[in-house]
């Protein structure tokens, strides 16, 4: 079993609670955890360069602004600067998020090992998760149907303002500019050019013009 896990996770209790879960269920030596972004990814810097790297990173996807100042400030850019850093880190997202659309291109872009949707059953699904991942197998909430059919493509709220932002004439760099103002979370231009890129593949575009006419044509914005 792993034996040095990190938890991100903006709610102490359910930080406590889950730190707790851990150490009972499975006997983790070392459980960490943090309640923001950057202070998660210190550690994990830390951790790594003296060469006493976490194994595993649990995450949740949306973490609430205070008044505390944060340079990452979404699960998904912890997960992303993480593994820039530490590319072998196993990650497990823990979220409200119960969307499969989004759910499914964590697993596609963000290469997340495992995703758990919390609720009821959330702390037992999050045990067998650990355990499904350190065995180097993918887990997923059993109640979330990743099985969406390829030709069955929707745009969630985030690609929706990506392409608004497009097809008023922004660059990817002045997206990511114009979300970071506005409080839009992930921000950052390498997620942001990676969505677009999912966007060309998916709809077979040569360009930003190809790819906005298209989804004209097809009713989609």
């Amino acid at each position: 079993m792993f034996e040095k896990v990190l938890i991100a996770e903006d709610f102490q209790d359910t930080n406590l609670g889950i730190v707790g879960a851990l150490q009972e269920k499975l006997h983790i030596a070392e459980v960490q955890e943090e309640l923001y972004c950057d202070k998660a990814f210190t550690r994990i810097k830390v951790a790594h360069a003296d060469d006493q790297p976490f194994e595993l990173l649990v995450t949740d996807l949306h973490f609430k602004q205070d008044h505390v100042t944060r340079n990452i400030t979404s699960g998904i850019e912890l997960i992303e600067t993480a593994r820039a850093l530490q590319p072998n880190l196993k990650v497990i997202v823990n979220s409200m998020e119960d969307n499969p659309m989004k759910i499914n291109s964590l697993f596609k872009e963000q290469k997340i090992d495992g995703y758990v949707c919390k609720g009821r059953h959330g702390l037992t699904e999050l045990v067998s998760a650990l355990q499904e991942v350190y065995h180097n197998r993918t887990y997923y909430s059993p109640q979330i149907n990743l099985n969406v059919a390829d030709n069955v493509i929707q745009l969630d709220d985030f690609d929706l303002n990506i392409l608004n932002g497009l097809a008023d004439g922004l660059t990817k760099k002045e997206v990511s500019q114009k979300f970071k103002k506005e409080h839009i979370s992930p921000s950052s231009e390498s997620t942001i050019d990676k969505r677009i890129s999912r966007l060309y593949d998916e709809y077979g575009a040569k360009n930003t013009t190809n790819l906005l006419f298209k989804l004209v044509k097809e009713g989609k914005i």
